[in-house]
């Protein structure tokens, strides 16, 4: 796998293994129906670890045999996780729109994605949030661990 290779030298964060042991739902925005992308990777493997994936693409009907939605604004059953696969300047409206999603317990910006605004968004509003880590390394390292 070419995406988000698990490095070895960093322990697992109890916060982000205690959100992936305590969701099931998660909603992947950007997520590519290209095998060899890296939001196909981390997707699939989740969704091998027993995750529903809910992909959110606006241009397919379905991907990885989930039912896709246009946006986040078509989703209105409880969800967990909302995992963002896009450039970072694009996240803030995006984070404003996956705070008011039903359940919603943590916003993720996948490994490159930082925003200081989108930051702002999810914590003012008591979501959890992680930037600049890959969901699929930090589910390996806590799954490594024990933690999950």
């Amino acid at each position: 796998m070419l995406s988000c290779e698990l490095p070895t030298a960093k322990n697992a964060d109890k916060s982000i293994c205690s959100v992936l042991k305590n969701s099931k739902i998660i909603v992947v925005v950007g997520l590519s129906p290209k095998p060899h992308r890296a939001s196909n990777q981390v997707a699939k493997y989740m969704q091998e670890n027993g995750y529903k994936i809910i992909p959110v693409y606006p241009r397919e009907d379905e991907i990885l045999g989930e039912k896709v939605y246009k946006s986040l604004e078509e989703i209105d059953f409880e969800i967990d996780i909302v995992d963002i696969f896009r450039k970072s300047e694009d996240t803030p409206p995006i984070v404003e729109k996956a705070i008011k999603l039903p359940g919603v317990k943590c916003v993720f910006l996948q490994e490159g994605i930082k925003n200081e605004n989108s930051k702002k968004i999810a914590e003012n509003s008591g979501i959890f949030y992680v930037e600049d880590k890959c969901i699929m390394v930090e589910h390996k390292r806590c799954k490594n661990e024990g933690l999950l």
